[in-house]
């Protein structure tokens, strides 16, 4: 199997690509893992410390060859607010709960949650369903004492999966 062994952020047009891997949010902060290419095959990324990926990165084979990374479609929210003021207060509230949110000017992106929902519409916000990439913001609680070589199973608490 092939070993991807590093990684780089964005790729040039230029660039060759050889596959290329979708993969939801919770996938792409990874160290050591298999992971299935779009139409076939695998690939095993093997790196020495724990990453994050994002959309349109790639991974480096050991041989150069580079493997498109891309985000998944993934079932959100979309939350929108009156005015920046409540949206900073929506934030606040979601941050209070560690979920995993990305937050642009005019809107925050969710996981589908019910409670929450019912939480943000209770707040005055307004909320619906989107399919769209997951890129939430990295909380403080990402990047250290993650290299044990356990698959990052025990970050799985912070995402909920109904």
């Amino acid at each position: 199997m092939k070993r991807a062994v590093s990684h780089t952020h964005g790729l040039t047009s230029s660039q060759e690509i050889a596959g290329r891997v979708v993969l939801a949010h919770d996938e792409r902060h990874l160290r050591r893992k298999r992971l299935s290419l779009q139409g076939g095959g695998d690939v095993l990324v093997d790196f020495p410390s724990a990453i994050v990926l994002a959309d349109g990165d790639a991974l480096v084979l050991e041989d150069g060859t580079l493997i498109a990374v891309s985000a998944a479609q993934e079932p959100l929210y979309e939350i929108t607010a009156r005015d920046p003021n409540h949206l900073a207060k929506l934030c606040w509230h979601l941050g209070n709960r560690h979920l995993p949110a990305q937050i642009e000017e005019h809107r925050i992106l969710i996981g589908r949650d019910h409670v929450i929902r019912d939480m943000l519409i209770g707040l005055g916000a307004r909320v619906s369903d989107v399919e769209a990439p997951f890129s939430p913001e990295r909380g403080a609680y990402h990047g250290h004492g993650d290299d044990h070589g356990h698959d990052h199973a025990h970050s799985k608490h912070h995402h909920h999966h109904d």
